[in-house]
């Protein structure tokens, strides 16, 4: 483990954390009052997955090979699936808070409370969606298990602990970054965070077929 070890193992860190940064700012579009230790929460997980499937892509190299190498043309389309789940849900949640809003905005004397309503929702990323995100963004990850195939299991753990510091500081990045353009587009975010969220899928898959 020399220093060439410590570049590669960064520029694998920071090409794989890329998905995770673009899901970390929907995350922050979606919600623009998100808690620090809820961002902790929500960086930490991907950054745990993106340690996971780089070390169970070279157990998979060292142990069952061939089956790996079967499963991984499905990657790309387990991740666009997972992504579109998440990002129809989401959109669907958007056009129907706008339209809870405008319902109100129509009644004899009422007034637009939208905004208000959108900075006092707390927790609208689900457990259960936050581990369907941090498994598709770091599915394709485990191909990394071939490139370090050569790497005994120390150094193997060590590149993987040095992505998951690298995807913990991106994915902080990304969610700060959501957080004050949510701030700004308000009721509008939630569904710019589901379209985004089913670009990233489809970036994931063109990227795989060409």
């Amino acid at each position: 483990m020399d220093l060439l070890f410590f570049i590669n193992s960064c520029m694998l860190g920071v090409g794989l954390a890329m998905d995770a940064f673009s899901v970390s700012i929907a995350d922050g579009l979606s919600d623009p009052v998100m808690k620090k230790h809820r961002m902790i929460g929500i960086a930490g997980t991907f950054a745990l997955f993106q340690f996971m499937m780089p070390m169970i892509g070279w157990l998979c190299i060292h142990k069952i090979a061939e089956r790996f190498e079967a499963f991984r043309v499905f990657i790309p389309w387990i991740a666009l699936a997972l992504l579109a789940y998440i990002g129809i849900g989401m959109i669907r949640e958007g056009i129907a808070e706008k339209k809870k809003g405008t319902d109100k905005d129509a009644g004899p004397g009422a007034e637009s409370d939208t905004g208000t309503d959108y900075k006092n929702r707390k927790g609208k990323l689900s457990i259960k969606n936050l581990m369907i995100q941090g498994i598709a963004t770091s599915i394709d990850a485990m191909s990394v298990g071939f490139a370090i195939a050569e790497y005994q299991v120390v150094e193997a753990l060590a590149c993987s602990l040095i992505i998951f510091a690298l995807t913990f500081v991106i994915c902080i990045a990304g969610l700060i970054f959501g957080k004050r353009f949510g701030e700004k587009l308000a009721e509008n975010a939630t569904i710019g965070g589901g379209i985004i969220l089913i670009a990233i899928g489809l970036e994931i898959l063109i990227k795989a077929l060409i």
